[in-house]
Formats: C-alpha cells, sequence, structure tokens
C-alpha cells in the first residue's frame, strides 16, 4: 500500500511539473489567431487607441493607429522549442488563408496586412525560439471627443481670421473625404449658410511623413475634395471657395510625435 501511495505522489508531482503556465489574467488570444501550442500569454495590453510602427519592404516603418493589441506568448516549461521560423510562417500561413499578405519579413520580424469586413489589420511578430510577440492594430479613426461646430468656427474666424478643423478624415495618402467627416462638412456648410458675405480659403495641411512634392499634390487634393463637397452636397457657391494646399509648410507643432503628427493633418479655414 505505501508503495501505491508513494506512486501516486509521483506522478501527481510529475503532472505539476508538466502543466502548463497560466496565462496572465484578463488576457485572451486575438479572434484572427490561435496560438502556438503549448506558449502561454505572459504579458497583454488592449488599447482602444494607440499607434504601432510596423516594418514594410522598404524598411522605413510606417505609423498606424487604431485598437492595439499586445501580446506576449512564452513557451512552457519542459515543452519543445518549435523554431523561430516555424512560428513566423504559421503566422503568416494562418493571415494568408483569410486573405492576409505579407508585406515585410525577416530574420525575426513579419509584418501581414488583412483586409477583412471592412476593416484593415495590421499585424506584426516578432517570433524567438522560446517566445513570441503579437502586436495588431485595427486601423481606425479615433473617435472625435470635440466636435468642431458653426458657431466655434465662426468665433474663431472672427478673432483669429482662420480655424482648424480636425473632424475631416481620409486614408493615409488619399484624398477621398471618409463618411465620419459628414458632420464636420455639414457644420462649415452651416458657417457659411449663416454668413452669406464669407468667403473662405480651404487650406490641406499634411505632417512630413513621405516626400515634399507629393504632400503637396497631397493636401491640395483634400482641400479640393472639401471645396467639392460643400459646393456639390449643400450649396455653397464655388466663388466663395479657394482650395489651396501647403503640404507641411505650416505645422501648429512638432512633427516628432504621433501626436503632433496628427494635430498638424488638419483642413484649416483662412478668411479671404
Amino acid at each position: 500500500m505505501a508503495a501505491i501511495f508513494s506512486l501516486f505522489f509521483v506522478l501527481a508531482g510529475f503532472g505539476l511539473s508538466m502543466a502548463a503556465d497560466l496565462d496572465v489574467k484578463g488576457s485572451k488570444d486575438n479572434p484572427l489567431l490561435t496560438r502556438m501550442p503549448n506558449f502561454y500569454i505572459s504579458a497583454y495590453k488592449d488599447t482602444e487607441f494607440d499607434s504601432h510602427k510596423f516594418n514594410v519592404q522598404d524598411k522605413k516603418p510606417v505609423s498606424i493607429e487604431g485598437h492595439k493589441y499586445y501580446i506576449d506568448y512564452r513557451l512552457n516549461k519542459g515543452a519543445a522549442e518549435p523554431g523561430e521560423l516555424k512560428i513566423r510562417r504559421n503566422i503568416q500561413d494562418a493571415l494568408k488563408k483569410i486573405g492576409g499578405k505579407v508585406v515585410f519579413d525577416d530574420n525575426q520580424t513579419s509584418t501581414i496586412v488583412l483586409q477583412k469586413e471592412g476593416k484593415e489589420t495590421w499585424v506584426e511578430v516578432k517570433s524567438y525560439n522560446h517566445m513570441y510577440l503579437l502586436s495588431i492594430v485595427e486601423k481606425e479613426i479615433m473617435k472625435q471627443d470635440v466636435e468642431a461646430n458653426a458657431e466655434a468656427m465662426g468665433s474663431d474666424i472672427n478673432s483669429t481670421g482662420h480655424v482648424s478643423i480636425y473632424g475631416i478624415y481620409f486614408d493615409t495618402g488619399k484624398s477621398e473625404i471618409k463618411p465620419e467627416s459628414d458632420a464636420a462638412i455639414s457644420e462649415i456648410a452651416k458657417l457659411l449658410k449663416n454668413n452669406g458675405a464669407l468667403k473662405l480659403y480651404v487650406v490641406g495641411h499634411t505632417d512630413n511623413v513621405g516626400s515634399f512634392d507629393s504632400n503637396m499634390k497631397l493636401s491640395k487634393d483634400r482641400a479640393d475634395a472639401v471645396v467639392k463637397a460643400l459646393t456639390g452636397k449643400h450649396g455653397i457657391a464655388a466663388a466663395r471657395l479657394k482650395p489651396y494646399g501647403v503640404a507641411s509648410l505650416s505645422p501648429v507643432t512638432s512633427n516628432d510625435t504621433e501626436d503632433g503628427k496628427a494635430k498638424n493633418r488638419r483642413v484649416e479655414l483662412v478668411k479671404q
């Protein structure tokens, strides 16, 4: 009987030593990816709006903003190491099966971009033999907590001669106005209708990412798009609006931080 009990405790102890390590409290796998076998989550962060710099083919990091997840996976004690290449290839293949595209891959890091259900998701995996790190950003527009309104716009124009509008949204590198900009465009139209004598320069501004020449064209194209929306959808006379683009020539703050770049990307209304 003593031998049986001794064997039981030996087996029980062996079971405990081989048990999987526990995930950190509050963590979970991202819905896009199951985890590699024999790994647990040692660190986890879910942020409603943040940014991450992803490597792309030219090795120049691209900053992507949106809902960000960070997941740190570690190998269970005693489990065999799968190898960093196997980890990376597994994640690449899983995402490629649902439409993902590998835009960067080197010895330890991969970037995969997925277009799915109207959402663009960027995934970075950094793989090692005993661990791998996932940084995932669901690209989206930050919720605007303070909306521009016609009265406030008019007050700024009367006092300073200009007003910056931050509720007009574009995809990176594009000049098509996104639907979530409708509220801000409508308020600009309201401002113009309430003051029939007001004429405005509509000025597009960018941050300093990309070439100056491309940003100059982009900022002008975005100003054109705003004027087109005001004249076409809201009936504002084209003679009251003149579009211009100044790229990054007139920043309101430094472009050295992501927050600064966001403030510099804007449409400005300037009294003629």
